[in-house]
């Protein structure tokens, strides 16, 4: 009886000590994390087709900032919202001399991040997916900082798609920006 005794005092003693021995580790687990601020492994869609060069009755003009000669348009054929949640489009910008610059481009809401996936070539008949760029932080305070005007006015709120492809397309065509939705 001693024995078994003395056989479970050690063995508790040995877990005791084990308990007490393991590695400490940099991260801090007594902080608490909000399910939806859990960073997951995000994987984005793969862009495998171009959406066909805008129409210009098919764009849908909205405003940056009073300061800037340039016009902006999204081609809302081109609009779609990803499964990634990243919102794809196609935007013009115009100079006071006509000159255009047409990019498809793709805005992810989680991270206030965007990128190129491609511009109009060199002889205005297609796309150029030499331009590509990674993942960039929108940049608020630019003259022509036309993606932030996307992400707070029509593309994204609390740091995802405002809707479907049909709803966004449906509150930029009738001037609908975040803040006016807000009552």
């Amino acid at each position: 009886m001693k024995a078994i005794a003395l056989a479970l005092a050690c063995a508790a003693a040995s877990a005791l000590v084990a308990g007490c021995s393991h590695a400490p580790t940099n991260k801090d687990d007594g902080v608490f994390t909000y399910l939806l601020d859990r960073q997951s492994e995000w994987k984005e869609n793969k862009v495998d087709a171009l959406p066909p060069l805008p129409q210009s009755n098919d764009l849908i003009s909205f405003d940056v900032s009073r300061n800037t000669p340039l016009q902006f348009a999204v081609d809302a054929k081109s609009v779609s919202v990803g499964s990634d949640g990243v919102v794809r489009y196609t935007v013009v910008v115009t100079s006071p001399s006509g000159a255009h610059n047409v990019n498809y481009e793709g805005i992810r809401c989680d991270t206030y991040e965007w990128r190129q996936y491609a511009a109009l070539n060199a002889d205005h008949n297609g796309w150029d997916n030499t331009v590509a760029n990674d993942w960039q932080r929108i940049e608020n305070g630019e003259l022509n900082a036309y993606q932030a005007t996307l992400y707070q006015d029509y593309f994204c709120a609390s740091k995802m798609p405002t809707g479907k492809a049909k709803t966004i397309v449906d509150n930029m065509r009738m001037h609908r920006t975040a803040s006016s939705l807000i009552r």
